[in-house]
């Protein structure tokens, strides 16, 4: 489950922010202006905004090097900054940019890396990025050289899908699979460089649109080759592609994550202990000999066709009330007001087996396209008990009420995003609501415990995937044997976490952001000098940020410019 957080237009304020950066270089702030970082922060975005429009052809050397150009001034500015003579407020600015700016420059050489894997695949890729920089630089180019070039990508595609069957079998199957995905956006680039012209151009057509025709047709079946390279039998949406554990450390690092790999499945496994024993508690309860038992009994009681859409909305005003009565959270009338819901398709429920949220609740339940068994188990995976947490995840407490109250306190910060604190928010609250006695019954309790145990999850097979450990079907028995997920739902739950729609972190960020944020509370709700709605609402109006800088904008004291190692989770 996750949000996208809505995105706003800053195409309108960019000439202004300009002009401000230029006066900020040049040490005349306007007085009415924020002082700190917010105006660099706000400009550095407008500017990546206008690279990222104009230099935008895939594999491309050149969009790499602008940019990487654009992130070094960065670093090379924020560096000459006096840190002591910063703000409180402006020193949280200040850890979060260097962060982005490190992350940034890492992110781009690492693309570089792996498109350099896959060059050999798609040797044609400099000659489409060429012609797609050529059109950007508005320079003019002789029909017949278009043509040439155009028959060259051809040529070049047709030999790629004869000497791929040897070249293929020497590869792990991420690297054709990247490739396939790499020939996508070059294919894309190919199109829009033609069709600039096409029809236009009376001269151009004439010599190109054939040798067009023929590279685009050469280009699917290399697309088509690409992706028969996947072992036989085998998934390809599982396939996945592993970063490796020199790039996961440093994931971990940018997220002030102070622990090995292995430290963090032993973080998981000892969650898992806690909530196996709390699950034979309630399997007790209900009669039942054991968890397993238990979650089948729960599984079977899910709505009625048609009906779900009235269990969200209970569930939904059951969580705000819960909350109210405790004075928990402040709640503003509009969030409440103004959410919505969806119905998700067959197609998204491929990969989204459960629901989504934000301010839109995207509900998974059965459609009537759906083949028996695909119904089945969709009943199953989002019967009433498991709902009720999902519901709060994906709303209020969750994702929603982020969302409204990401939209106006700090907008600037946008750009500092993590899952650690976005998914870590809404598992927070998954935790504490089951502390506070949220689940009523037994079988609301192994609902909400199925949910834990399955963040859990994602932490050992995110982990051993990314590590090249595990394969993608190896983590979907995982699932299926530890936490208890339908199969459909085990498949749609790995295909999204290793398809490449997420950063590597982000399955395990749900469980350890919330961990992180279950021990803030207790250093400062536990230590008496703040209460829980003052906390909660102190969270939210950070705006996204990795949980270790959160914790050294709720301190009192100036934070330094290298944070002490935070181990949020003992020794």
């Amino acid at each position: 489950m996750t949000r996208t957080a809505a995105g706003r237009s800053i195409a309108p304020m960019r000439p202004f922010l300009l002009v401000l950066a230029g006066l900020a270089s040049a040490g005349a702030v306007p007085a009415q202006e924020p002082t700190g970082l917010r105006a660099r922060i706000e400009a550095l975005g407008a500017d990546l905004a206008d690279l990222g429009r104009r230099y935008d052809a895939p594999m491309s050397a050149e969009r790499r090097d602008r940019l990487l150009q654009r992130w070094r001034q960065e670093r090379r500015e924020l560096d000459e900054l006096d840190l002591d003579a910063l703000a409180h407020d402006a020193r949280i600015d200040w850890l979060l940019l260097d962060r982005h700016v490190d992350r940034s420059l890492f992110q781009l050489e690492q693309d570089g890396a792996r498109d350099a894997e896959v060059q050999a695949l798609v040797p044609f890729a400099p000659a489409i990025t060429a012609l797609a920089e050529g059109r950007r630089r508005m320079e003019p180019m002789p029909a017949r050289a278009a043509a040439d070039a155009v028959h060259g990508v051809a040529d070049a595609a047709l030999a790629a899908r004869n000497a791929l069957a040897g070249a293929a079998a020497k590869l792990p199957p991420s690297v054709p699979a990247r490739a396939a995905l790499r020939l996508s956006g070059l294919r894309q680039a190919l199109r829009q460089w033609f069709e600039f012209r096409d029809g236009y151009d009376p001269e151009f057509g004439w010599w190109v649109r054939a040798p067009y025709r023929a590279a685009e047709a050469a280009l699917g079946q290399l697309d088509d080759a690409l992706r028969a390279t996947a072992p036989e039998g085998a998934d390809r949406s599982l396939l996945g592609d592993p970063i490796g554990e020199s790039a996961l450390l440093r994931e971990l690092g940018f997220e002030r994550i102070p622990y090995a790999p292995a430290e963090l499945v032993a973080i998981a496994e000892r969650e898992f202990a806690w909530c196996e024993q709390e699950a034979a508690k309630a399997a007790a309860e209900l009669g039942a000999g054991s968890w397993r038992e238990a979650l089948e009994l729960v599984k079977r009681r899910h709505r009625a066709p048609g009906e779900q859409p009235q269990l969200v909305k209970e569930l939904a005003h059951e969580a705000i009330a819960f909350l109210e009565q405790r004075d928990l959270v402040t709640i503003p009338p509009l969030a409440k007001e103004c959410w919505r819901m969806g119905m998700m398709s067959r197609e998204a429920q491929r990969t989204n087996p459960f629901f989504l949220g934000g301010e839109t609740i995207q509900v998974s339940f059965p459609t009537d396209a759906m083949a028996h068994i695909e119904k089945l188990q969709a009943l199953r995976s989002n019967n009433e008990h498991f709902c009720r947490a999902t519901v709060h995840h994906e709303l209020i407490p969750g994702h929603w009420l982020q969302e409204h109250m990401q939209a106006r306190h700090r907008t600037y910060r946008a750009p500092f995003d993590t899952p650690f604190w976005i998914e870590g928010w809404a598992l927070y609250w998954e935790m504490r609501l089951y502390d506070l006695g949220l689940g009523k019954t037994p079988a609301d309790r192994i609902g909400m415990l199925y949910w834990r145990k399955h963040r859990c999850a994602r932490i050992v097979f995110s982990l051993n995937f990314h590590l090249g450990r595990w394969s993608g079907p190896q983590c979907v028995e995982y699932l299926i044997a530890k936490v208890g997920h339908e199969r459909a739902a085990a498949e749609g739950e790995v295909r999204r976490s290793v398809g490449g729609l997420y950063p590597p972190l982000y399955q395990a960020a749900y469980m350890l952001g919330g961990l992180q944020l279950r021990a803030l509370h207790a250093e400062l709700v536990g230590g008496g000098s703040w209460s829980d709605k003052a906390f909660h609402d102190a969270v939210l109006r950070q705006n996204s940020m990795p949980i270790a800088v959160l914790r050294a904008a709720l301190a009192k004291e100036a934070p330094p410019k290298d944070l002490p190692a935070w181990r949020f989770a003992g020794p």
